[in-house]
């Protein structure tokens, strides 16, 4: 069965529509949930991943299509046929370019599509029941076939995204450290330059004093 259905944009991650009633019935959805928000924000980084992906996690299965800059996602049992849930996610793509597809790049708030939810709803039930005529149908139709679609580990996936992480705060922590030292070299000099000119500068004052004294006198 069709579980859960979220679609981003993939230039920066920004979710633009989901099923509202998506994740009731599955248990840990807000855990599968953040994975997709990280899915996508692997998507934002460009990471060069396929237009078209299967990726699997835990009892279920992420799929997705990248089309047009925007990230159509659902999440499906893992028994769900693949070809369906790849023709799910299809009729969303066609229907949201056809409404939402001049707005897209200018969407400036999280789910701005939200209304979406309705069309959503109405295609997932068409797809839930895997025996209906209508899906044998979509099942033998060879027009449309997944048997390229890479299938991936969601730990393999996101796994790219934390070490770009990992480097990116091994970068930071050495551009801090670097700042650090050369704040340590700055002190080191201005106290070598104090203990280079202090002498002579107490020899001057000293100098400047008696000089001061003797013309008092």
């Amino acid at each position: 069965m069709v579980k859960l259905t979220m679609i981003a944009r993939v230039t920066d991650g920004l979710p633009l529509a989901e099923g509202l009633d998506d994740g009731r019935d599955i248990q840990d959805s807000e855990f599968y949930k953040q994975q997709v928000k990280a899915l996508f924000k692997n998507l934002s980084r460009g990471q060069n991943e396929p237009s078209r992906m299967s990726v699997e996690t835990g009892p279920y299965v992420f799929h997705y299509i990248i089309e047009g800059r925007v990230c159509y996602l659902t999440m499906c049992d893992r028994a769900y046929p693949k070809k369906l849930a790849f023709q799910y996610l299809e009729d969303l793509k066609n229907e949201f370019e056809r409404v939402n597809g001049t707005q897209i790049e200018t969407a400036a708030r999280p789910y701005a599509f939200i209304k979406f939810d309705t069309f959503i709803q109405k295609t997932k039930k068409l797809y839930q029941d895997t025996r209906t005529q209508r899906n044998i149908a979509k099942l033998n139709d060879e027009l449309y076939e997944v048997h390229q679609i890479m299938t991936r580990n969601v730990q393999e996936v996101l796994g790219v995204g934390e070490k770009l992480d990992q480097v990116s705060q091994m970068s930071s922590r050495l551009t801090s450290e670097s700042r650090i030292y050369a704040d340590k070299a700055r002190d080191l000099n201005r106290q070598a330059l104090i203990r280079k000119w202090a002498p002579v500068a107490i020899v001057l004052g000293l100098v400047f004093l008696l000089f001061w004294v003797i013309k008092l006198r």
